[in-house]
This record gives structure tokens, sequence and C-alpha cells, in this order.
């Protein structure tokens, strides 16, 4: 729980003010999860603060978000087989609270954590928790936009998808919400990408995709 808390505060999430006048602050619950590794074994206990009611057109507008689709997934291992490139894995640690949201939202205080001096505050959303309905959108938002500054196209059918050109190298990065699989010609470029990705979000680099393909 002081984990979340501190990722709220490391990302700039919120701001603590005044209750608005004529908006209802929405409510927040916490959320426990154990997070189980490959032999079923429980190895990390999360805990999620989402919000647990919103209003269509009052806390949230555009939803959708692309999500690639499996074959879109297969195609990747097979053209990153035939080119001998090594796919790396990585997953962004609380990815949606890295994306910025449009609309004016206001949550209540986390139970249990309100502030001594200003117990009736209640928090302005800067970004996304987990929960909300714009939260997927706002994180492949700020994604997208840090992948096209950095150089990178995307694709012209899977959005998903994007390309980024050195010279005779190539760098391919899929996005599957917050897991992100890339790989290159270049293992220069591939690193650069790494270390980019590293200073811009929080992330772990879960280390080479070991796959096998059925023909």
């Amino acid at each position: 729980m002081h984990e979340e808390l501190e990722n709220f505060e490391r990302n700039h999430v919120r701001d603590l003010v005044e209750p608005p006048p004529n908006r209802r602050p929405i409510d927040t619950k916490w959320v426990f999860k154990n997070k189980r590794g490959e032999d079923g074994m429980v190895v990390r206990n999360k805990a999620r603060l989402p919000r647990v009611s919103s209003k269509e057109g009052i806390d949230y507008e555009e939803t959708f978000a692309p999500v690639a689709h499996l074959e879109a997934i297969r195609i990747l291992l097979a053209f990153a087989a035939s080119k001998g490139f090594k796919l790396q894995q990585m997953d962004v640690k609380s990815a949606f609270p890295n994306g910025f949201i449009e609309e004016e939202v206001y949550v209540r205080q986390p139970p249990g954590f309100e502030s001594a001096r200003f117990p009736d505050r209640v928090y302005k959303l800067r970004k996304a928790l987990y929960g909300p309905k714009q939260a997927p959108r706002a994180w492949y938002a700020r994604l997208k936009s840090f992948l096209l500054k950095s150089g990178f196209v995307m694709g012209s059918v899977d959005k998903t998808l994007f390309l980024l050109s050195r010279g005779d190298d190539t760098l391919i990065v899929q996005i599957y919400i917050d897991d992100i699989i890339f790989g290159g010609s270049s293992h220069a470029l591939v690193s650069s990408f790494a270390e980019q990705m590293s200073r811009e979000f929080e992330m772990s680099l879960m280390g080479e995709l070991q796959f096998f393909l059925r023909l």
C-alpha cells in the first residue's frame, strides 16, 4: 500500500485540493492481489487503489485503446526468427499512473491514509489510476507520444507496432498494454532503447524472450 502511494508521489499523479462545488468526488478502495511465478508460488503481494465509480461524460469521454492481436505478435515472432533478432521483453511498473487524463476528476482520499492536516480535502487527478475506463487510453497515448518523439514510425495498420530505422539497422517495438516486446538488428540500438525507457518510465527488463514457433 505504501509502495502504491509512493508511486503516485513519484509520478505526480494527484494534488490535494479543496472539494469542488457541485462535484461529487469519486470513491476509491484498496484492491489486493497476489502475483504468482511460473511455478504457481506467490512472488509478490500487490495493492492497487482504483476508482470504483465514474460517470460517462463527466469523469471520462473516450476509452478506446488499441491492443495487439495475437496474430500480430505471431507475425512479429516469425519475422524476428527469420532475421535472427533477439527479442527482449519489458514490463512498465504502474503503467496507468503514467498516463495523463484530459477530464477534471476528483477522488476521495484513500481509506486509512487520510491527511492528518486536511482530512476533508480530495485529490484532483493529473494522471490515471488503475480502474478508470480511460486509463488504458491515457497510458497508450503517453507511450505513443514518447515513441514518436524518439523517432519511431507507427504502423499504418497495427497501431501497437512501432519501427525505428538508423541507417541499415532496424528496431521493432510491439506494445501490449503495459508489456513491451522489442528487438532489432543492432545490439547498441536495442540497449539504447531500453535505457531511454528506463529514464522515462519505471520498468522491469524481463530479459530475452523465449518462444517457440509452430509451423
